[in-house]
């Protein structure tokens, strides 16, 4: 057997570890649901974050034992991608196989932009949604009642621990379908075959077949008391969304084919990428992949040019994006302004602990991205400049190509305060609600987000807030809460400068009120829904919940959407 082919199945047996592993860890989640072990779900979800990267690196140690010297010729990975491509043509995740071999070689040469003599490139044009193919997903006719077909759904997914009151939460649940869908008549219901699991919740998805259009479907699961219940169900396209959304950490999914369960996830979601949908089913690296085709296809077949992002300029990242496609690209300027005093480093290990933390729902997904290169006259007036004056480390112009060493992603948001001067009374206020509930949110997954200006939020399509300026954001439990001092004199009360001693990592909650920037009725708005976010009490009494181990609950739906009472 000649070199490409030896080295070819060594990296097809890392991808093979990789995905044991991963299933290994994905197939646990079912028993931490059903045991109550959210601090071992939130463990292992770190633990499965972390894997791709470690696989990688001890996938490339054998290879340097293998091929020696010639590991770092290109003409020997021209060989590993053709031997490579035999080995792996066929195979259901053939896509995940191709990127796996994609991070192996841009770890060992560092490309910049695309080398298609090793490494695989994309299609030229995305596929469109089609049915699922058979075995994603199982199809439930109606029994006659739409109770009886929440009850056949629910028996079909059964679990050790059982469910505490199937039958109640069978006609619970379709009252609340039959709301949703005024009236329309249901024939039958398709579910993809696996559970979502994530977090402290379990989800059941798939789609209901109508006399009208098909509908997509979800059932919210919980375990509060050791047997399984009904929490929530939903039957609207932006409510099965959100609980999807990129601002939501990744599910665990037993799938042996993520191509087409991501396929069937798409004609529930349409307008969700299919990067995120990747994402969503815990192929992250994939999903990578994914938004970079896309961003390729969208240069290809556009004529868009870079522009610099709306809103405040950041104190630490430049910022820009594209008018018609929805991410913003975020790069690391070489000085920041004043008064931030973080460095290098801890940006990026800001970035790193939102990866891997619980985001909640309030936390935009981030990828980060090394050595892009994109054609020169794609960057509009002005946007240039600025990345030469302000991120010359990160920026290289080459002729007529640009190359960006380092940089994040992240899907656009509309900035809240730019958000407030557009909208109309009823949406601010909701959006100004929203804004202390993301705060909230937060504290209750143990993440203080630092700097709490308007503009550090955004608002989603769904009108949904999320944080997504890192810089300053760190655990809750690392911050002192303090109350401000009574100044002592006159001097004290016009100083300009606090007269106390004030810690790195001291916080004031009383002097959140002179950063909210909102005007009379919004500040009156937010300060009588959410004042106690403003009492250092509130603090204390969220971080001795986390030093105490407590994963306390945080609902991917709203509030009505719950079929029990909040006080059980």
């Amino acid at each position: 057997m000649g070199p490409g082919r030896e080295g070819a199945r060594a990296i097809l047996e890392g991808f093979g570890s990789f995905l044991d592993r991963f299933r290994e860890i994905t197939e646990r989640a079912r028993v931490h649901f059903e045991r109550r072990d959210w601090l071992e779900m939130q463990r292992v979800s770190v633990d499965r974050l972390d894997l791709y990267s470690r696989v990688v690196t001890q996938t490339l140690d054998r290879l340097a034992i293998l091929l020696g010297g010639r590991i770092h010729e290109r003409e020997t990975w021209t060989a590993l991608r053709t031997a490579y491509a035999e080995g792996s043509a066929g195979r259901v995740d053939a896509e995940l196989a191709e990127t796996f071999f994609n991070s192996c070689t841009r770890r060992i040469f560092h490309t910049v932009g695309v080398d298609p003599s090793v490494e695989f490139v994309a299609p030229a044009v995305e596929t469109q949604p089609a049915e699922p193919a058979p075995g994603i997903t199982a199809t439930l006719p109606s029994p006659g009642t739409l109770p009886g077909l929440v009850a056949e759904i629910l028996r079909r997914t059964p679990f050790s621990v059982g469910y505490k009151d199937l039958e109640g939460d069978s006609l619970r649940a379709s009252r609340a379908i039959a709301a949703q869908l005024s009236g329309v008549a249901v024939r039958s219901a398709e579910m993809a075959r696996p559970v979502f699991f994530r977090g402290k919740g379990a989800y059941l998805v798939g789609r209901l077949r109508t006399d009208a259009d098909d509908i997509p479907f979800l059932l919210a699961l919980t375990n509060t008391g050791g047997r399984i219940e009904v929490d929530a169900a939903l039957a609207t396209e932006n409510e099965v969304s959100i609980v999807f959304s990129f601002a939501r950490s990744y599910f665990f999914v037993e799938t042996a084919r993520p191509r087409e369960l991501v396929g069937f996830l798409r004609l529930l979601m349409p307008r969700k990428p299919v990067a995120e949908l990747y994402n969503s089913i815990g192929f992250n690296k994939h999903g990578k992949t994914e938004l970079y085709r896309s961003l390729l296809r969208h240069l290809q077949t556009t004529d868009d040019r870079f522009e610099i992002a709306a809103g405040q300029r950041g104190m630490v990242m430049s910022v820009f994006t594209l008018p018609t496609f929805d991410v913003v690209f975020k790069v690391i300027r070489d000085t920041f302004d004043a008064p931030k005093t973080v460095t290098h480093r801890e940006v990026m290990d800001k970035y790193r602990l939102v990866f891997r933390h619980d985001r909640a729902g309030r936390l935009a997904d981030v990828q980060e991205f090394e050595h892009l290169e994109f054609d020169s006259g794609r960057f509009g007036e002005g946007v240039l400049e600025e990345l030469a004056s302000l991120a010359s480390k990160s920026v290289r112009l080459l002729g007529d190509r640009v190359v960006l060493r380092h940089l994040y992603t992240e899907r656009r948001l509309r900035p809240l305060d730019v958000y407030l001067r557009e909208a109309d009374p009823e949406a601010a206020r909701q959006a100004v609600l929203d804004y202390g509930q993301v705060v909230r949110d937060l504290a209750a997954t143990n993440i203080f987000p630092g700097d709490m200006l308007l503009k550090n939020f955004g608002v989603s399509r769904h009108g949904r807030l999320i944080f997504y300026d890192y810089d300053e954001l760190c655990p809750l439990t690392e911050v002192r809460f303090r109350e401000l001092p009574a100044a002592r004199d006159d001097f004290d009360e016009m100083a300009q400068e606090p007269w106390f001693h004030v810690g790195d990592r001291d916080v004031f909650p009383e002097e959140f009120r002179f950063f909210l920037g909102l005007e009379d009725e919004l500040r009156r708005t937010f300060l009588e829904a959410h004042g106690e976010i403003l009492d250092v009490r509130f603090w204390h009494r969220m971080q001795e919940l986390h030093r105490r181990g407590e994963i306390l609950d945080v609902y991917p739906y709203g509030t009505a959407r719950r079929l029990r009472p909040l006080w059980r």
